[in-house]
């Protein structure tokens, strides 16, 4: 393992330039990890399928019938079993749909994840999408790439900010492999990833995702992931105002489609963890409802429709090829199953994909409706349903400028960015009245574990120091004993530090008068000098909270005395306060008051 290389050694931050360096490599690698992974899928789609061993896939294109008939409902359940065996013995991390892991590695483990992962999350995620799991390819590659930044920067043995900046970098730069948006992959970074957004975080992040997104289209061409004719066409007027009524239920049901889809994944990973049986059993029960539903839609519709990622069902809408309403409807509940099935039963992907389908279906169908109830106003369900990927996606995961962004960039379609970002803000909004967790974190929260939702900047860390600063301290000689200072000052002082002096000179800074009784016990004859803690900093009154703290963490330090710009050492008449940290601790909570009404 990569942490026991290090273990004991301190951590050794790089430069700017270094990291930046190292979030090339994370983009370039995860780029080609993302050529790989494909191909890795095609072929296991192709033998699973058609029993073929070639290259030869198009995602976006609808599934071809399978020669093996009916028996095409067990090739499911037969990559099932392979992806239990793999994560159940190698790689719990790899299951689910990725999110979820990188960020609890974010925020609960230091940045740290196993290099294995990476290895056993491809081949898992693979067999999941090749044999028939209603599941995403983008969570594989998002963990992939975290998992590739966060093991050179163990190997390099950076410490946890860095840790956690490459590994975002990582996963900006699986999305951007992914998709080829490389604005969206930076925008997921920052409003899923990163605690931190600063100049030594973005930028490699951007480093990253650029060389991610060089790399696809080396490898995948320029064209956009989806095909939508309707983009070429330049938009000549305003959009119609009952066309844009429809856009505002869309935002509505959007929202209830992405609680819908939440709620429906939380029940089934609890009913499939309740069930009876192993993780084989538990999952081959769920692929096979999953193999069924198939072949009934192949049957009854002549598709498969809702297996893998789905890319091939929302072209046909996007192209304007499937605007029948019942077989909207019908595979918007559809995916909706087979996605929850197969991620709550044990499969390896991810649910990004997954709810642009269901957006996809159910803007569509949204836009069919419209058609008939306003036949005038210009509505067409092609781009109803763009507008519904990005709701669903935006309420779903709580990113709503991702989403806006990546719909752009998946489809460069200019003409739906207002009824988009209208649709979008109504959509989350809609979604945390009905849930407060997203897709992604309400499975952390199952295992006791949140994530914050309001990232606000620290407001507290550009305070001046004389505005947090104790104002009144108490002065004291350094050759005063404990007792006589505890009854100089009285049982029930009004002061929350004490700073110690000899002479003009400052000794050192006692937190508080409980520390004097804590001390008095054992110490009631020794002087302040023998018990005061001399590990303090000095600061100017107009320096920073975030200088402050810095430099109390450099020295270890519980206390600043904070002084007037003088010559020379500060003395007790340049005194002008003290910061604890308990006055620090006072300030944050002040800071987010805003925030917590």
């Amino acid at each position: 393992m990569v942490e026991s290389q290090v273990e004991g050694a301190s951590p050794r931050r790089a430069t700017l330039l270094t990291l930046c360096f190292f979030s090339l490599i994370v983009g370039i690698v995860t780029g080609y990890g993302a050529v790989a992974f494909r191909a890795l899928v095609a072929v296991i789609h192709n033998l699973a399928f058609y029993g073929t061993f070639t290259l030869d896939y198009d995602a976006n294109m609808l599934t071809e019938p399978s020669s093996w008939g009916p028996l095409i409902i067990l090739v499911p359940v037969l990559g099932g079993m392979l992806v239990v065996f793999l994560v159940n013995n190698f790689a719990p991390e790899a299951k689910g749909h990725g999110v979820p892991e990188v960020m609890n590695a974010i925020y609960f483990n230091q940045g740290r994840i196993r290099p294995l992962v990476a290895v056993i999350k491809s081949v898992a995620s693979a067999l999941s999408i090749g044999t028939g799991a209603a599941v995403g390819r983008e969570g594989p590659i998002i963990q992939i790439g975290s998992s590739l930044g966060s093991s050179i920067a163990q190997l390099r043995n950076l410490p946890t900010g860095q840790r956690i900046t490459l590994l975002a970098a990582g996963a900006g730069a699986g999305i951007a492999a992914t998709f080829n948006t490389p604005l969206g992959a930076v925008l997921f970074a920052i409003e899923l990833m990163m605690p931190e957004v600063s100049t030594r975080t973005f930028l490699p992040v951007v480093i990253a995702t650029g060389a991610a997104t060089y790399i696809g289209r080396i490898s995948f061409g320029l064209a956009p992931a989806f095909e939508v004719p309707l983009a070429a066409i330049p938009q000549v007027s305003a959009i119609d105002l009952e066309a844009l009524v429809i856009y505002v239920v869309l935002g509505i049901l959007s929202g209830v489609a992405a609680w819908m889809l939440i709620r429906s994944m939380l029940i089934t990973d609890k009913f499939f963890k309740k069930m009876p049986g192993n993780d084989y059993t538990r999952h081959a029960v769920g692929m096979l409802s999953v193999g069924i539903l198939m072949y009934v839609l192949f049957l009854t519709a002549g598709n498969y429709y809702v297996d893998g990622v789905g890319y091939g069902t929302i072209q046909a809408i996007l192209r304007g090829g499937m605007t029948s309403l019942p077989l909207l409807v019908i595979l918007f509940f559809a995916k909706m199953y087979a996605t929850s099935v197969s991620i709550g039963s044990g499969a390896s992907g991810g649910v990004f994909s997954p709810s642009l389908f269901v957006g996809a279906t159910m803007g569509g169908a949204v836009g069919v409706i419209g058609t008939m109830i306003f036949p005038d106003a210009g509505i067409n369900p092609a781009e109803f349903a763009l507008v519904g990927m990005g709701g669903v996606v935006a309420a779903g995961t709580g990113a709503a400028m991702t989403a806006i962004i990546m719909i752009f960039e998946m489809t460069r379609d200019y003409n739906i960015v207002v009824p988009l970002v209208v649709a979008v803000a109504i959509a989350l909004g809609v979604r945390r009245m009905l849930i407060s967790e997203t897709i992604y974190t309400s499975k952390l929260v199952l295992r006791g574990l949140h994530i914050p939702k309001e990232r606000h900047s620290n407001m507290f860390m550009v305070h001046p120091a004389h505005e947090v600063m104790d104002r009144a301290p108490i002065f004291l000689d350094a050759a005063m004993r404990v007792s006589e200072a505890i009854e100089q000052i009285g049982p029930k002082p009004k002061v929350a530090s004490i700073v110690v002096v000899a002479g003009d000179r400052i000794v050192g800074v006692l937190p508080d008068i409980d520390y004097l009784f804590a001390v008095s016990g054992e110490q009631g004859n020794a002087t302040l000098s023998d018990v005061v803690d001399e590990d303090f900093v000095v600061v100017v009154d107009k320096t920073t909270l975030f200088d402050v703290i810095k430099r109390m963490h450099r020295r270890n330090a519980r206390a600043a005395v904070v002084v007037q710009p003088c010559r020379g050492l500060p003395r007790q008449s340049d005194v002008r306060g003290v910061i604890t940290k308990s006055h620090i601790a006072d300030s944050v909570v002040s800071s987010m008051q805003n925030y917590l009404e």
